[in-house]
């Protein structure tokens, strides 16, 4: 059974920097894309950056040149550097990732279970 477990959450200050880790655990046989997403409170879920396998990187234009998206292949972790944060960024975060669990396994959709971030002015 495949988990995406985030952290790196919590409450920083406007203008400071968090930085979030997603660690996927059991059965992996392949990632493709990895992703943050997040939600804020009466809001649907956004994209916030994607990363492909080979490291081509996608983010929506509210975090561009703020945060950065990276992911270490070899111990199957994704990463948000999030720099200069505004009060407009308190949202829950959540990670994904497209990966196939198996060699004979098909491409599946996961998502953890989500780190609250809170930027307070």
């Amino acid at each position: 059974q495949v988990q995406l477990v985030e952290s790196g959450g919590g409450l920083v200050q406007a203008g400071g920097s968090l930085r979030l880790s997603c660690a996927a655990s059991g059965t992996v046989f392949r990632i493709n894309a990895m992703g943050w997403f997040r939600q804020a409170p009466g809001k649907q879920r956004d994209l916030v950056a994607v990363i492909t396998s080979s490291g081509i990187t996608n983010y929506a234009d509210s975090v561009k040149g703020r945060f950065t998206i990276s992911r270490d292949n070899d111990q199957n972790t994704l990463y948000l550097q999030m720099n200069s944060l505004k009060p407009e960024d308190t949202a829950v975060y959540y990670c994904y990732a497209n990966l196939q669990p198996y060699r004979i396994a098909g491409d599946y959709d996961y998502w953890g279970q989500g780190t609250q971030v809170t930027v307070s002015s």
